[in-house]
């Protein structure tokens, strides 16, 4: 199976919101007013790991959408 253009743009565009929702969370979980409640998941792990995939799928996505 290969992956077309628009499909790598599209999975870019939806970890560019991954991203962007973990970034939100990741800031209010730093402006908690209750320090001991803490969650469980890493935002600041997932924001990072979420925008660089974000970056090689755009990337990649427009390399291949313009031709190489």
């Amino acid at each position: 199976m290969e992956d077309t253009p628009f499909d790598l743009l599209l999975f870019g565009g939806a970890a560019v919101l991954l991203a962007a929702i973990a970034w939100v969370a990741d800031r209010r979980r730093m402006r908690r007013r209750d320090p001991d409640a803490v969650g469980f998941v890493p935002w600041t792990t997932v924001s990072f790991w979420a925008a660089f995939v974000a970056v090689l799928l755009l990337a990649v996505g427009a390399k291949a959408w313009f031709g190489e």
